[in-house]
């Protein structure tokens, strides 16, 4: 492995519970149904919610037990906030909020131009004073990554400044991309696959995560 490529990997972080690639190994299933798939993801994307958030700093505060008073921690600072690459990151999505209900939450819409294949931005919603907030963006999928370098480039651009990246599967294209272009974002994911086909995308991977949790396709 090249010192480039190692130091891309030095960015990100598998989180390899037992019960995290056990769900994953349900979802690569071609027979996985679609109802059965967004449950999974929905789990194992509160499973990833605990890594991408153990670093969240904690104040003490003054309560009354049944007991006794005590200082006990709580979160310090302004709510999180999440941002989803639509569609797909929503799937992601709506487990972080299980996990932390009270997070602001914005969407990014991208769609892929089919003559230059770059990026287009169609949609951008995001709550206001990034620049104070901790921004979580995901997307289940890190596969060219260029959906993902735009999307924190826009994100950037909008202030926000303490960025991570949460996905289901990476690929090793992917990771090299992002990390070229945002070495200063994290990347949290369940596994890194092999690598990306001709037409983009991860082997041996799980499909089209936008397919498999609408039953689109």
């Amino acid at each position: 492995m090249s010192n480039e490529a190692t130091a891309n990997m030095n960015n990100v972080n598998i989180v390899d519970h037992p019960l995290v690639q056990h769900k994953l190994t349900l979802m690569r299933r071609r027979d996985t149904a679609t109802s059965k798939f967004r449950q999974l993801l929905r789990e194992i994307s509160l499973l990833l919610g605990y890594e991408v958030t153990r670093d969240l700093p904690l104040q003490l505060k003054t309560v009354d037990t049944p007991m006794e008073e005590m200082e006990a921690p709580v979160l310090k600072g302004k709510k999180l906030v999440f941002i989803s690459i639509l569609r797909a990151g929503n799937g992601l999505l709506d487990g972080l909020l299980d996990l932390v209900p009270s997070a602001r939450v914005g969407h990014i819409g991208l769609y892929r131009d089919p003559e230059t294949l770059e990026p287009v931005e169609y949609y951008f919603k995001v709550p206001e004073d990034l620049p104070s907030r901790r921004v979580i963006v995901v997307d289940p999928m890190l596969a060219t990554a260029n959906s993902a370098v735009a999307a924190v480039d826009r994100i950037k651009r909008a202030g926000a400044a303490q960025i991570k990246f949460v996905c289901l599967l990476a690929a090793p294209e992917g990771i090299e991309r992002f990390s070229t272009a945002h070495p200063d974002v994290p990347i949290y994911t369940a596994a890194v696959d092999r690598c990306l086909n001709s037409h983009g995308y991860i082997l041996p991977g799980l499909g089209d995560a936008g397919d498999r949790i609408y039953g689109t396709k």
